[in-house]
């Protein structure tokens, strides 16, 4: 199985658009257009495809935790417990 092959089933998974993609790749400082997000959803025979690289993959796979996460916690911060109101 391919990066892009991966980046393809991710997608699908958790229904993302083109859009959401570029915002969500904006989480880790790592820019991408929509052209070469088409151009890696293509099949290997299309001659506008482009392979997946690692360095693709793992942004859009950190991208993703902190978009479904939220950000992680600075070192020495605990995550405090939202309390309830008794309203």
């Amino acid at each position: 199985m391919t990066n892009n092959d991966i980046f393809k089933k991710l997608r699908v998974a958790h229904k993302l658009r083109d859009d959401d993609i570029v915002n969500i790749m904006k989480l880790v400082d790592f820019r991408i257009s929509k052209s070469e997000l088409n151009a890696l959803f293509r099949r290997e025979d299309h001659p506008n495809y482009m392979e997946c690289g690692d360095q693709i993959l793992r942004n859009f796979l950190n991208a993703l935790i902190i978009h479904l996460r939220g950000p992680m916690p600075k070192k020495g911060e605990q995550h405090k417990p939202k309390k309830k109101s008794n309203d």
